[in-house]
């Protein structure tokens, strides 16, 4: 069962969780009365870290947790979502381009870009077991 309070969802490594983060980002960006233009690119970004922590961090193991949170900046002028699991990492500094010719026809790789695309900024650390997305509001 999720579990929630007003900074952090906590979620177990099940692709049906990924409701509860649907749910979680709604709430914070509704609290924030967050532009509709940043819904969009929040929503894909947050929701594809959390399936990564899901799947590739967790490798779908329902005993480890996935944990996201934010935090506003001190101006207000930009969100912050941090999204963790107990995975190992990856060496998200070479992954393959999936704009690539040799990749267009892959079904997955394309996470990582999607939130690099889609934020204003991406960090990982923890070897990519964290990923903080960070969007200008």
């Amino acid at each position: 069962m999720p579990s929630e309070n007003n900074d952090t969802l906590i979620i177990s490594s099940k692709q049906e969780n990924i409701n509860s983060v649907e749910n979680y980002i709604d709430r914070v960006l509704k609290t924030y009365s967050i532009e509709d233009e940043v819904y969009g690119n929040v929503l894909i970004s947050v929701i594809e870290g959390a399936n990564n922590a899901i799947i590739h961090g967790n490798k779908c193991d329902e005993s480890k947790l996935v944990k996201i949170s934010h935090h506003l900046s001190e101006n207000k002028k930009s969100i912050t979502f941090i999204i963790s699991d107990e995975g190992l990492g990856f060496d998200y500094n070479n992954l393959p381009d999936p704009t690539a010719p040799e990749n267009i026809e892959n079904l997955g790789g394309r996470g990582v870009f999607l939130m690099k695309q889609l934020t204003d900024f991406t960090v990982f650390q923890k070897l990519g077991a964290v990923v903080e997305l960070t969007f200008k509001i």
